[in-house]
């Protein structure tokens, strides 16, 4: 069980700043953002998000359009950048360090999740050139189980045209961002797939046939 409810206060404000004066605006006019399904996201406790990945916009993209904080990792190096690394430990960054990725990000985001915050995982692992998922891993699931927090599928449709091959400005694209419901952690932090890739499999579905949907 979570110790708390919500992320500190202050990032909060710093949240709210920075959505409704820069990615906010920008989500909506320039590139004529879409969301559908907000009102599903659980605003308060851990929860995992979970979505496809395909450009750098899409984290502050996906944490404006839930409507809350979305904690999500980043290089232990930016944390030693004196004003930048105050600046991202406050917006909900949390530091993994190279060759030991996968046990440094589950420890450091399973202590997000205790303070009440969202975090976000991408279900690829990394980026692909559309956006689709080929090779689902299991990570997201694996910290939900250990979490016990929800699974919140989203899906970011038209992301991977904003920074085309030799782009030097982001286009404005039509992009929509669709929510699904959220779905059970599992109940057990056994990997071995025959024992509980349902919410994988479940993740995965929900993700491809809103990329599928297109526009919307």
């Amino acid at each position: 069980m979570a110790s708390r409810d919500r992320e500190p206060f202050a990032s909060l404000l710093l949240y709210y700043l920075f959505k409704w004066t820069v990615v906010n605006p920008v989500y909506r006019l320039y590139f004529r953002g879409r969301v559908q399904g907000a009102e599903l996201v659980p605003q308060q406790g851990p929860l995992v998000v979970v979505a496809n990945h395909a450009s750098d916009f899409d984290p502050p993209i996906l944490s404006s359009c839930v409507r809350r904080p979305v904690s999500y990792m980043a290089k232990e190096e930016l944390f030693e950048v004196p004003v930048l690394a105050p600046a991202i430990r406050l917006y909900g960054a949390y530091p993994v360090k190279r060759g030991s990725a996968d046990r440094s990000a589950i420890r450091e985001a399973l202590k997000q999740l205790d303070q009440g915050w969202a975090v976000g995982i991408f279900l690829q692992g990394t980026r692909t050139p559309d956006g689709r998922i080929p090779e689902p891993k299991l990570g997201a699931a694996l910290i939900a189980a250990k979490a016990q927090a929800p699974l919140l599928p989203v899906s970011l449709w038209g992301t991977h045209s904003i920074f085309p091959k030799g782009a030097k400005v982001p286009r404005s694209v039509p992009l929509t961002v669709r929510i699904g419901e959220p779905i059970a952690p599992p109940a057990s932090t056994d990997t071995k797939p025959c024992c509980w890739p349902r919410p994988n499999v479940a993740l995965r579905r929900f993700i491809s046939s809103m990329l599928w949907a297109g526009r919307g």
